[in-house]
């Protein structure tokens, strides 16, 4: 069985096992506890069969494992993507009760912490132009840099109508697609819910108003795929590459612009590596809900916003 004593004297395995150092977990665990507590006390339904909850919380059987312990299990599936029956072999469990603890963490945990751009329309909080101009001397007003994240799922059974809808023509294979709204600094500010794969970039952007959210001079960054994202919105609040046409190419200023700006768009291919550290957002998503594929990336971006403020991504003060 894995024991958290075991794996915590090995630093390089405790890595690879949950994608946190031994002391960022500790650090994680101690914070989590108490909004667990609170998480708990205010549910209003069971765990094992989601139904009304009768008895005042932390009734019925004690856990095999403290609550450290169920965390360490939740991050070995994220980082490792076992299956349950493989997870409850590690931890001493049966199948049932890996995945059931497995998703309790979860939902504690996407409830932990928020994203600034993800908070309800009003929030005076929410829209902190901060000091970028370091970061980005050639692009001082931009606020995020934005982007989309797919995953192969696998292929829906049933008639062709149910498939379809999963269908990109980008990746050739059926996904789902989250989209992220990444500061320059790499701090992940938003995670938009997964969508199925037919739904493109563009539709995806307008759905979560995004842009909407920005503050007056503020401005987003994003690739060549979202051409045509920004109708609707006030002028120049969408700073993209120019697409490079046989009837209209680019000028040499034009394509010094376009490595300008992939130079900075870096940034959020870096969070997306980031991400994909964690094998439950790189292998075929192996779940049936959208929505719980929605919970298992922001709680995946929480992590990865801890591991930013430890030691910050790469970017780019000058361009090329």
């Amino acid at each position: 069985m894995l024991r958290r004593e075991v794996l915590a004297a090995k630093p390089a395995a405790f890595v690879r096992f949950t994608g946190l150092t031994p002391r960022q977990f500790r650090a994680l665990a101690d914070g989590f506890a108490p909004h667990y507590r609170r998480h708990r006390a205010a549910a209003d339904i069971t765990r094992r069969r989601r139904a009304p909850r009768r008895r005042a919380p932390g009734a019925g059987r004690r856990h095999a494992h403290d609550l450290p312990g169920r965390l360490l299990l939740a991050l070995v599936w994220l980082k490792v993507y076992p299956t349950y029956e493989v997870l409850g072999l590690l931890f001493g469990l049966d199948k049932g009760n890996a995945r059931r603890n497995v998703l309790d963490i979860l939902e504690a945990l996407d409830t932990f912490d928020d994203f600034p751009f993800d908070r309800p329309d009003g929030d005076p909080a929410r829209r902190p132009l901060g000091s970028v101009g370091a970061v980005m001397a050639d692009f001082p007003p931009v606020r995020l840099v934005i982007d989309s994240k797919g995953q192969r799922v696998q292929r829906p059974g049933g008639p062709h109508g149910r498939q379809k809808p999963f269908s990109s023509g980008q990746k050739r294979s059926h996904t789902l697609k989250a989209q992220l709204a990444v500061s320059p600094s790499g701090r992940i500010e938003s995670v938009s819910p997964s969508v199925v794969g037919s739904v493109n970039d563009v539709r995806l952007r307008r759905e979560t108003g995004l842009l909407g959210r920005l503050a007056d001079g503020e401005v987003a960054l994003a690739d060549k795929g979202y051409e045509g994202a920004d109708q609707g919105e006030r002028p120049g609040v969408l700073v993209r590459p120019k697409k490079d046409r046989k009837k209209n190419p680019c000028t040499e200023e034009e394509q010094a612009r376009n490595r300008s700006i992939a130079r900075y768009r870096i940034v959020v291919e870096h969070a997306i590596a980031q991400l994909n550290r964690f094998t439950v957002l790189r292998q075929v998503w192996r779940g049936k809900r959208v929505l719980r594929h929605s919970q298992v990336v922001r709680v995946v971006a929480l992590l990865v916003n801890r591991q930013t403020r430890a030691k910050p991504l790469k970017v780019y003060g000058t361009a090329a």
